[in-house]
């Protein structure tokens, strides 16, 4: 086979282009001849895959092997247990304090700064307490109102699905 007819190939196979009839035209090209030196890697990838094809999984010995080192756990010495417990604890402890960094300022920021003043004068302070208790009930007053909606709905509700009930 020319040295065309095998770039041809190898640019069809890179491009996942090739039949599987094509395919085997290469395995059997880097499988039979001598390649040129351009070609030495991709010859060697082929070996790789024709003698990987030979290999399985099925092997008892390949299983006993898995098996055993599943069951048998690393072996540590004390020293480097000692370490690895340390740098465990390292890791938590950074884990916290980035997590406490992170909540502190995140509250930092979502508190406005007129509510961390305070008063000096009692009587301004008792003042701008009213306010904010008036501020609340009004908002509560607006929300029983809501309520009361809600309420006459359910109580629509209910009267409804009684009378279904009683109809079957």
């Amino acid at each position: 086979m020319d040295s065309s007819r095998i770039n041809e190939l190898l640019k069809k196979y890179w491009n996942c282009e090739t039949s599987l009839e094509e395919e085997q035209e290469l395995r059997e090209h880097f499988k039979m001849r001598p390649v040129s030196d351009d070609l030495k890697e991709t010859a060697a990838l082929f070996h790789y895959f024709e003698e990987n094809k030979k290999k399985s999984l099925s092997d008892i010995t390949f299983d006993g092997g898995v098996i055993e080192k599943i069951r048998t756990p690393p072996k540590r010495t004390k020293m480097v247990s000692l370490v690895y417990n340390s740098m465990r604890f390292a890791a938590g402890l950074t884990v916290v304090l980035v997590a406490t960094w992170f909540i502190r300022t995140e509250v930092r920021k979502s508190t406005p700064q007129e509510l961390v003043d305070t008063y000096d004068d009692p009587k301004m302070a008792f003042e701008e307490t009213k306010k904010a208790l008036m501020m609340i009930s009004k908002s509560f007053g607006t929300a029983e109102e809501q309520a009361r909606k809600i309420n006459m709905f359910n109580e629509a509700k209910e009267e409804i699905q009684k009378k279904e009930e009683s109809n079957l």
